[in-house]
């Protein structure tokens, strides 16, 4: 793994896998600056890179109290909302109670709760937002479901759970709030609220898989390109530039007089700012080398696929679903059809390669499919589901269950948490001898990035989190001494990037897969 997680990172690659979540693609997947093909009004202030879920809402953070005509420009090296965003599962789904136990282990029971509170907020708000602005993006808040397949796991659930709500407060356990969890216990309750086959039979597994029981609770499902290129719409009336297919190159530090300032190097032009914001995930090592091997690119593949003619299944499928082994876990949600039918959109995988599914970890290939991965999807639902439910009467319908396969990449960090906030200032001994002082490195450049698969929970308030911080500092003037950065009461102080917490890195695989605290499994 650490040879992987030390594969030096690339930027994206310039033709990846046909997204199915692109068809149609948005009105804004071109665009080159704000105002429909005019030039760039230069010069801006702040350059956001990433046009993802996470550039996307920091720009809208920046911009919705005081729309800033042009000092803002968004930098995408492909078409709008084309990386993680663009290509995940479609799930807003927490399972805080997987890594409760672990985080009050290694950060203590308030910052453990600070975390899950975070997740579930950033789901409510995720849902609200896009109720509010109309943003037609199949917007629906409603239950999951963890369909466990371990007994050791179901234990570990079951006492994270019990954990969580002890600690939670008496609002947080009432109906559809964050505490909220019903745990199925025995296969019987299990196949009949959730139509689940009693074992899995897929026939890339090896031996057998029961069901033990299940835990519910809220989540909801959104097509998350839908939700940011709306969103983006939004921000471009703001004053937003943006330029898509203009892959950033590299960002080099430099003086103008008594100005600190960021050069943005382009394929195109070189923009002069003061702040650079890097939201750009599992790319992120590719601009800012100091990250190589603290944010690990991940790949992930995901699947849409039609159930049989003969599915017993209901339509649409009520809940989001999880399916969870020893090793791993594979997410799901309904997406409803306009025809009255459903496409059931699967991902995951990795947990049934070899090595952890050390062979995805340093890859920023999405041009590319698993085919370990792929057998196993293939036969995922109608494995899980069993076949009556799952309703498929020949070989022709088997051979056409999979509408669409692709794949995205995530960003994985050693901690199993982000890096949000402002990198701290470095030595560069690659700058000529007094050209900048050590303490005026990294002035003014930002980061949210490392979502570990969990960005549909995570993004959105750590974007808002990074805005109050960007807003409050005194960016692009020198200074001596600190200046002080204000950052919400209610952010994860565990989130924000510092030079303690970058030399702890040290990276072994995602946190969430590790078999000491994996007690359930989410992925967005």
């Amino acid at each position: 793994m650490e040879a992987r997680a030390n594969t030096r990172v690339g930027p994206p690659v310039a033709d990846p896998l046909p997204s199915y979540w692109h068809n149609p693609k948005s009105i804004l997947a071109t665009v080159h600056r704000g105002d429909w093909g005019e030039p760039f009004e230069v010069p801006c202030d702040t350059i956001i890179i990433g046009s993802g879920i996470s550039g996307t809402m920091i720009a809208w953070n920046l911009l919705k109290e005081e729309p800033q005509r042009n000092l803002i420009m968004m930098l995408e090296a492909r078409e709008a909302c084309s990386g993680a965003t663009g290509r995940n599962g479609g799930h807003t789904k927490a399972a805080s109670y997987r890594s409760y136990l672990q985080h009050v282990e290694e950060l203590g029971k308030e910052e453990a709760l600070k975390i899950a509170r975070m997740e579930y907020d950033n789901i409510i708000e995720t849902h609200r937002l896009a109720e509010e602005l109309g943003i037609d993006c199949e917007n629906k808040l409603c239950k999951t479901v963890d369909i466990i397949y371990d007994k050791a796991t179901f234990k570990l659930g079951k006492k994270a759970i019990r954990a969580l709500r002890a600690d939670a407060t008496k609002e947080e356990k009432q109906p559809g709030k964050m505490a909220d969890y019903t745990i199925y216990d025995g296969a019987d309750a299990v196949r009949k609220r959730f139509q689940v086959a009693a074992g899995n039979t897929n026939p890339f597994i090896e031996g057998k898989e029961g069901v033990v029981g299940a835990f519910e609770y809220m989540a909801g499902r959104v097509n998350a390109y839908r939700f940011s290129t709306g969103m983006l719409l939004n921000c471009i009336m703001k004053g937003l530039q943006i330029g898509t297919n203009m892959p950033v190159l590299r960002i080099e530090p430099s003086r103008d007089g008594e100005r600190f300032l960021w050069n943005v190097v382009t394929t195109e032009h070189t923009f002069s700012v003061k702040s650079v914001i890097l939201a750009t995930n599992g790319y992120t090592p590719f601009l800012e080398p100091s990250l190589q091997g603290k944010i690990v690119p991940l790949r992930g593949q995901i699947t849409a696929q039609r159930p049989g003619q003969k599915s017993t299944l209901p339509t649409p499928l009520p809940t989001t679903y999880s399916f969870i082994y020893k090793n791993g876990y594979e997410y799901m949600i309904p997406r409803p059809l306009p025809d009255g039918g459903q496409h059931i959109v699967i991902g995951g995988g990795l947990g049934r390669l070899p090595d952890k599914g050390a062979s995805e970890y340093g890859t920023v290939d999405d041009a590319s499919l698993n085919p370990n991965i792929s057998r196993y999807l293939h036969g995922s639902l109608s494995g899980s589901f069993g076949a009556e439910s799952w309703g498929e009467v020949n070989y022709k319908e088997s051979s056409e269950r999979v509408i669409e396969e692709w794949t995205g990449i995530m960003g994985a960090t050693a901690d199993g948490r982000p890096f949000v906030g402002k990198m701290p200032g470095r030595q560069n001994s690659q700058m000529p001898e007094n050209y900048i002082p050590v303490e005026d490195l990294y002035r003014g450049l930002w980061i949210s990035a490392g979502f570990n698969g969990h960005g549909m929970v995570l993004c959105l308030k750590s974007a808002e989190a990074l805005a109050t911080m960007v807003k409050s500092d005194k960016f692009g003037r020198l200074h001596k001494g600190p200046i002080s950065i204000d950052v919400p009461e209610w952010f994860p102080k565990s989130f924000l990037i510092n030079d303690d917490r970058l030399k702890q890195c040290q990276f072994r695989g995602r946190m969430d897969l590790l078999q000491k605290h994996d007690s359930a499994g989410s992925a967005s």
